[in-house]
């Protein structure tokens, strides 16, 4: 294994072991389980998973799931799906915020018998409007100066269900006219009757995130909290709860800069509006940075680690080019996928001077640059055959090495053909047979003459071929930074409507019995994947994963 690079992360983790701040590392991944995960989770994942490995220490995952409005068991179980994919195990180590909801609310009790949070009557919307601005102090709440007897009495009342939804919170007793907002007196519980996934009706208040998550990290002996920037202002917040209820050792939380992709969207909000608005599929839509997505896509877990170790960590928010991702499952798959013929828009060449019955059965390596590699395959070669349309033109600009009239090209593991004749739709001219001869000594052979021939096209026998689907996809919206639309506009009204296209194509017959999730190179084309929800037997369906080109790697040494 390669030596992990170095980031201010874990130079902050050295620095606390060399101190002797902490005597191992423990960090967690804390999914809320109201979405699927998405490419900038699997970042985190990483970066979690990677560091408790890197110091032989562990990492937890657990569920911050203190909105039942939101989340659901559908939701857990295709995090853990996408942990255990990406290449990672928790072990023992799995964990919800509800484990720790009996702790919480003893810890809230204890906060108001000290007189440091209160029962609050105002509304969600009267809270928010008296929260006051960053330049102007907040304004207290009528009720902030309850004594700490009514403040404990209401609160079990709250619980025992006495009080209607929304109309009480319990609040912490801080500064409302603290410079971080967050300071100034947030909520902790609120009345709120709605089924838990786990914890069924048992509870009618519910912690907010804010004051479950840090004393879930220190409840779990979590040494370095690692978390993305938005929480950076949430520190001091966190740091006060743990100050009042007082646990032996604190988690340091370390904040860095979330990933941002171009061509997309990473907002749970937005991604959810693209699925219940039926813009996309569902969540695993092969358009969609979700892993479930990009794992239906055909991109592999080797290929985003690939990604995530490249992007690497930083403390300033800045926006990936998709083409680095791209790039990266191009690394992953050209070693390891076969090769295979896949003609996408048909056009039909007859071999005007072949037998009628003729089938010539050529042994076609899967590796064209390693021919001994995983052996080869049978490929039939007959009368007439499937090539690209645009394999072919009339007249052909300069440096086109394909089909022409009166020009030679190889047919891929077969002979050289030369183009005689063509055959037009009577209707729309356009042409829909390229008629050839071939020369029959080049099957396997340079010409005898040593006469050069450039051009090489793949192609499928038509007597042979075998329908099946082509799912183009593309990027999901037409612009780079689809989360900030133009005033007036939004982000819907980006979506790129040439993000899929479908074909019905032809490929060669080894790929009849393609199984469910197997990947391919289709010859010049671009690498593919067999869907894992369409594809079966008599039924093939393909998910293009990225083209053949890499336009970002070519720009990066252009750039250079």
């Amino acid at each position: 294994m390669s030596e992990p690079a170095r980031n201010f992360i874990r130079a902050r983790i050295d620095a606390d072991l060399a101190e002797g701040r902490v005597s191992g590392v423990v960090t967690r991944f804390p999914p809320e389980p109201n979405g699927y995960l998405h490419i900038g989770h699997a970042k985190s994942i990483c970066l979690n998973f990677g560091i408790a490995r890197d110091y032989a220490g562990r990492c937890h995952l657990r569920f911050d799931d203190t909105n039942p409005i939101k989340e659901d068991t559908e939701y857990v179980e295709s995090i853990l799906e996408d942990v255990r994919w990406l290449g990672f195990d928790w072990g023992p180590h799995l964990y919800y915020a509800s484990d720790y909801f009996e702790q919480l609310w003893t810890w809230a009790e204890a906060l108001v018998l000290a007189g440091k949070a209160f029962v609050c009557d105002l509304s969600a919307e009267e809270v928010r409007r008296t929260r006051g601005t960053l330049t102007q102090p907040g304004t207290p709440s009528p009720y902030r100066d309850r004594s700490p007897s009514e403040n404990l009495d209401l609160f079990r009342r709250m619980r025992a269900g006495e009080f209607p939804d929304g109309s009480r919170t319990l609040r912490a007793k801080i500064d409302m006219a603290a410079s971080n907002l967050n300071l100034r007196d947030p909520v902790l519980y609120r009345v709120l009757r709605a089924t838990h996934h786990r914890t069924g009706d048992a509870w009618c208040v519910y912690p907010t995130y804010d004051w479950a998550h840090g004393q879930s990290d220190a409840i779990e002996g979590i040494t370095h909290s690692i978390c993305t920037l938005e929480f950076e202002d949430h520190r001091p917040l966190y740091d006060w709860f743990l100050e009042q209820i007082g646990p032996a050792a604190r988690p340091r939380q370390i904040e860095f800069a979330r990933l941002n992709l171009t061509y997309t969207v990473m907002s749970k909000r937005m991604l959810l509006q693209l699925v219940r608005e039926g813009h996309v599929s569902g969540w695993d839509d092969p358009r969609l940075p979700t892993v479930a997505g990009l794992r239906r896509r055909g991109y592999t877990p080797a290929s985003l680690r690939a990604f995530a170790d490249r992007i690497g960590v930083a403390k300033a928010d800045s926006t990936v080019d998709i083409g680095l991702l791209e790039s990266c499952i191009r690394d992953d798959l050209n070693p390891s996928v076969a090769r295979a013929m896949c003609v996408h828009r048909p056009v039909r060449l007859v071999l005007v001077d072949w037998p009628e019955d003729r089938v010539e059965w050529i042994e076609a390596p899967w590796f064209p640059d390693e021919p001994g590699r995983m052996g080869s395959r049978r490929v039939p070669f007959g009368k007439v055959a499937w090539i690209e349309q645009d394999d072919f033109m009339e007249d052909p600009p300069r440096k086109y090495y394909r089909l022409a009239p009166g020009r030679e090209v190889r047919l891929r593991w077969g002979c050289i053909v030369k183009c005689v004749d063509v055959v037009r739709d009577a209707v729309s001219g356009a042409v829909t047979e390229v008629h050839c001869t071939h020369d029959p000594t080049t099957f396997g052979a340079l010409p005898a003459d040593g006469r050069r021939v450039r051009g090489i096209l793949h192609w499928v026998s038509a007597a042979h071929a075998v329908p099946a689907t082509l799912r183009l996809y593309d990027r999901l919206f037409s612009v780079p930074n689809p989360a900030s639309p133009p005033e007036g506009r939004t982000f819907l009204d980006l979506l790129d409507p040439g993000s899929l296209e479908v074909l019905q194509v032809w490929v060669e017959p080894s790929l009849a019995g393609c199984d469910p999730g197997t990947r391919w190179q289709f010859e010049r084309r671009g690498y593919y994947v067999a869907d894992s929800r369409d594809c079966r037997p008599g039924h093939l369906v393909f998910n293009r994963i990225v083209p053949l080109r890499d336009s970002w790697a070519k720009e990066l040494a252009r750039t250079a």
